[in-house]
This record gives structure tokens, sequence and C-alpha cells, in this order.
């Protein structure tokens, strides 16, 4: 007979090495929740009871690819992440904390009705999901060049019951727009080529490069290309938000500057590294 107690244990003693005790518990307590829908409370009543072999199994299956650095988000295909539950697949990056943070900047900016929205470089739909939930009676459209991460978007902006106007296109080759819209915000690829050797294995493994990385030689080619289409598409007094790499922020602050923005902020993230540019039109 295994209890949950045990299989808890085993699996503490597999995970906590590679992931440490508070990630740990996030995680076994995920998976618990995925395989019998057992919440924290559950799991301390039914410590001592007998669980089944199926469970064991699909448990151990989890662990399994946890220890071999899979993220348990691409495990079960969902995430949590603005209070929203959201669909995610290999195609699409893992929405972080810090982006949740940005989401909270341009809705405390932007209390106004009927604003037109752009969501450059969409990925899961994650900031245009959550700034259409949020902001009030927003239009939001999206963009990226990948049909799989759109086809995520659609079904994310489905589940949580939003519109989204949805469009395959490139941020590097965008249209000319004139006073298209009252908000833009992009958290494009930004991590330099030279950065892989410190990232961990889970992310360099599983998370599409495509989403995540930029030569050295060039590291700033999409906030250019997004910046140069913005000044024109974003109406007067428009704003541009933008999540970065605390390594290049200066310089695409000075460049935005040169560029005829008006105030523009570098802003920190809860970590305190510089993450977030905003500039108005």
């Amino acid at each position: 007979m295994t209890t949950l107690r045990q299989l808890l244990n085993n699996s503490r003693e597999r995970l906590t090495s590679i992931y440490g005790a508070g990630e740990t518990e996030w995680l076994l307590r995920t998976v618990m929740e995925h395989v019998k829908g057992w919440d924290r409370v559950e799991l301390v009543l039914r410590a001592d009871k007998e669980v089944s072999d199926f469970t064991i199994e699909r448990v151990n299956e989890a662990v399994d690819r946890l220890v071999a650095g899979e993220p348990v988000q691409y495990i079960y295909g969902d995430t949590y992440w603005y209070g929203m539950q959201l669909k995610v697949t290999p195609n699409v990056l893992i929405p972080r904390p810090e982006t949740e943070e940005l989401v909270d900047l341009i809705v405390k900016d932007n209390p106004q009705s009927d604003l037109h929205v752009l969501d450059v470089c969409t990925g899961s739909g994650c900031i245009a999901v959550a700034l259409a939930k949020t902001l009030k009676f927003p239009e939001v459209s999206a963009i990226d060049i990948s049909e799989a991460a759109l086809k995520i978007a659609s079904e994310n902006a489905s589940i949580q019951k939003v519109k989204i106007d949805l469009r395959k296109t490139d941020a590097l080759a965008l249209p000319d727009l004139k006073d298209e819209y009252d908000i833009i915000v992009s958290n494009p690829p930004y991590v330099m080529e030279s950065e892989k050797k410190g990232m961990d294995k889970n992310v360099l493994d599983h998370e599409p490069h495509i989403a995540l990385f930029v030569p050295d030689s060039d590291p700033l080619k999409f906030y250019t290309a997004i910046a140069d289409f913005a000044i024109n598409a974003l109406k007067d007094n428009g704003r541009i938000y933008f999540e970065l790499n605390p390594l290049t922020a200066d310089t695409l602050a000075d460049n935005m500057r040169k560029q005829g923005w008006n105030d523009v902020q570098l802003l920190p993230d809860m970590h305190t590294r510089i993450r977030f540019l905003t500039a108005r039109k």
C-alpha cells in the first residue's frame, strides 16, 4: 500500500535537488491538482490514505518529465497568469510574472474607455487578453508572425470570453498606419544570443527560440522597427509600452528620445531590474 504522503515524499526527493524546496512544493501541488483535482487542504486531509496505481503512475510520469527539465505548464498545457487560466504550448512562451506588472502599468496609466490597443508579438495572447478584460471597453488587436501562436492566442481569447482582432504580421515589416491606436504594447524577443549560457536548461530546451533570442549584433531590431511604426500609428499623446532587456534599456531609451518620443521612462520590475519602457507620442 502506498499512501499519498509516501508518494509525495518520494517525488520531493527527486525534485528538491533540482528545483529547491519552495518550487518543488508548488510543482507537486500543480501536479496533484491536474491529476486528482485536489487542493492544498485536501492533500493534508488525504495524506495517510492509499492512492491508486493509476494515480501513482500519472504522478511519476509528471515527475519524470519535470526531472528532465520540461516546464510543468507545457506538461499540462495551461498556466495561471493575471488571474486567468491560459492555454500554453511549446509554440508560445510561458507568461512571466514581470509581464503582469506591464499590464498593471498600462491599466493604471489608461483609465479612459474605448481605447484602441495593439499588442505586437502577442505569443499566447496573454497581454492582449488581459487588457481586453481589464481596460474599459477597449478595442484590442494583436499580431504575431507565428500561426501556431495566433491559434493559441485565439483559444485564450475564447476561453476568457473577450474579442481580439488577431492577424499574422511580421513585427519587422509593419504596415504604414497613421493615428490608429491609443496604446501600442510589445514584449518582443530581447534575449541576446550571448546570454544563453546563463539561462535555465528548461527554458533553452523547451521554450520557442524565435520568441526569445536576438543577435548580439542587433539586439534592438524589434524595438527599432516597432518604435518606427508606432511614431506614426499612434494618435497624438498615444503611449507605447515595452518589456525589455535591462542590458539594452539605456540605449533604447536614448534612441527613442532622439527619435522625438516624449516622456521616455525606464521602470523597474519587482526584482528592481529595469524591465519596462514607456513613452508618449
